[in-house]
């Protein structure tokens, strides 16, 4: 009884103590009055790093060896107005500035600059533009941030810090043309009209080997889902540099993994130009939007008519320029992770406009796995259910099982970055994606962020316009006959997003209830990671480097099997 006691009075004191020092810390902001003559409107991070060998803003992640980082919003924020990050603003992965443990940091602040937006519905959003940088805050182009310095935290927390913010992130020059490569960019009628302002959609098209000697020939069409690209990727003219220092890729486990990648795109140069490969048009898209770096390239309530615009204006656009066949039996979509579930979600949206997809490592194409979360039977998506245990949900994994992180620490990242969905991260793009639009003009959450608690009235919607496994089996009568052949799905069993767990259920329905059959194919890599793409015989880490290639002879033979009658096959065919 009397240990019971004193553990009581201990705890009591040590709470009272935390009492007295919780509003001790307190850091100010502010940015230049030199910097920037108006005023900003944004999300404000302060960040701090007990790793001096890169700046804080280069080390927030939702890994094992994150730093902290601390948000907040900005409306109309002055030239020279101090705004005060003290224990009351959220941050992680410690909530609070007075729960970072005594030491020397690095600090740092940047302003993530919003833009105002005046949609078509008639909302009114503030959000941040893509600059060039596929939406990226801490490389944004026009953000505004600090020289890091250092800083000591003691046990009574920290005080009289004050960051002046006097950097802004330059401009990104664009890609020049190259006798292979071009670059394209229009304006969207169809997005400009649902944002409000003039919106645009890119792409970096490769072109075939004698495409100037042959005037009259057109061309097949593979198009690349994915990540914006700053420029076409694996794809280099010279072998690799020979004085290039090699880098360590703790990823893959491999030294040198830089000098790989070139040797990589040298070889797909080689073979691009050899006389027995096919020649046709490869693209990279880029629809970064201000919510994410790409948009999901389909129609959405909060991002507009993404899909539409790239397959009725982009689309027929290149093909125009570039001499496109331009006919449904000749496009192919590709891609991994966020572009493999593009690829299908296209594919399936635009069944006849597409005549193949091969989807690598997809994003959840049922929601009833997505990842870990059944959004239709769950109440909550941070925890397991449980009368008496409070085990948290994993949300990254190695090959082994072994877990980096969990579902509430990627959203409460997220959350510090940015609210209202607009942290530009994976969760929350799904949610700009998938999710009807709010009367505020943001999109509705799938789950309280802070909480987990998940709204299944949103859930619904999401599984009626989203959900690519419900939709097939619903509306399998009026979609089969189109799709026959042009699914490929590729995933490894132990993804590092447990994404694999939907493409079981989708396989499912694939090969036990489709009527027609749906004549295509699902497979898995043992022990494969994220982004198995399909190939058995090489390690991830070398045939993630080969999707240029790789499904060209399934496309070939797709071509010879249902290419209608008159169709043109022999004015590419050329050496």
């Amino acid at each position: 009884m009397k240990i019971v006691t004193l553990s009581i009075l201990v705890g009591l004191l040590s709470a009272s103590v935390k009492a007295q020092n919780s509003n001790l810390s307190e850091i100010k902001v502010s940015f230049s009055k030199d910097l920037a003559a108006t005023k900003k409107d944004g999300r404000l991070l302060l960040m701090l790093s007990n790793n001096d060998e890169k700046e804080p803003r280069f080390q927030i992640n939702d890994g094992l060896d994150t730093q902290f980082i601390f948000g907040m919003n900005v409306e109309n924020m002055a030239p020279g107005e101090i705004k005060i990050f003290n224990d009351t603003i959220f941050g992680y992965p410690y909530p609070s500035i007075s729960q970072i443990p005594a030491g020397t940091y690095i600090v740092q602040a940047l302003l993530h600059v919003y833009e105002t937006f005046d949609l078509a519905s008639g909302h009114r959003v503030k959000l941040p533009m893509d600059n060039g940088e596929g939406q990226h805050w801490n490389t944004s182009p026009g953000n505004l941030y600090s020289k890091p310095f250092e800083v000591k935290i003691d046990e009574n927390g920290i005080r009289n810090v004050h960051i002046i913010i006097d950097q802004v992130i330059p401009p990104i020059e664009e890609p020049e043309d190259t006798e292979w490569v071009k670059h394209i960019k229009i304006k969207s009628e169809r997005l400009s009209k649902f944002w409000g302002r003039d919106m645009y959609l890119g792409a970096h098209v490769l072109l075939p080997k004698g495409f100037s000697e042959h005037p009259n020939a057109k061309y097949p069409l593979m198009i690349f889902h994915g990540h914006f690209p700053n420029d076409f990727g694996g794809f280099r003219t010279e072998p690799p540099e020979k004085d290039i220092k090699p880098e360590y890729s703790e990823r893959f486990s491999l030294d040198g993994y830089n000098i790989i990648e070139q040797q990589e795109a040298y070889d797909f140069y080689k073979r691009w130009i050899e006389p027995d490969f096919p020649r046709m048009l490869i693209i990279e898209i880029q629809h970064p939007t201000p919510y994410y770096d790409d948009s999901y390239a389909v129609n959405s309530a909060s991002q507009g008519p993404y899909g539409d615009a790239i397959t009725y204006e982009l689309i027929p656009y290149i093909e125009a320029k570039f001499r496109g066949l331009g006919k449904g039996w000749s496009r192919f979509l590709y891609g991994g992770s966020t572009g493999g579930w593009e690829a299908l979600a296209v594919q399936v949206m635009y069944p006849e406009e597409y005549n193949g997809c091969f989807a690598a490592c997809p994003d959840p194409v049922d929601f009833r796995a997505y990842c870990l979360t059944n959004i239709y039977e769950d109440k909550n998506a941070y925890y397991y259910k449980s009368a008496h245990k409070n085990l948290e949900v994993p949300s990254h994994r190695n090959y082994l099982g072994q877990i980096q992180s969990t579902l509430r620490q990627s959203n409460h990242l997220e959350l510090v970055l940015g609210d209202r969905s607009r942290s530009g991260q994976q969760w929350d793009i799904w949610e700009a994606t998938f999710s009807p639009q709010g009367a505020n003009g943001y999109p509705i959450r799938i789950w309280d962020k802070m909480t987990g608690a998940i709204d299944h009235q949103v859930a619904e919607y999401w599984k009626q316009h989203y959900d690519l496994r419900y939709i097939l089996e619903r509306d399998w009568d009026k979609l089969g006959d189109n799709l026959k052949g042009k699914i490929h799905i590729y995933c490894g069993d132990m993804d590092n997003y447990y994404l694999n767990n939907a493409v079981y259920l989708m396989e499912d329905f694939l090969e036990q209830t489709t009527d027609p059959y749906y004549a295509g194919e699902v497979l898995y890599g043992d022990r494969a990671e994220h982004c198995w793409n399909g190939d058995p015989t090489l390690p991830n880490a070398i045939s993630r480097l080969r999707y240029n290639t790789m499904y060209v002879p399934k496309i070939m033979k797709r071509i010879a099997e249902t290419a209608p009658d008159g169709a043109d096959l022999l004015s590419w065919r050329y050496e």
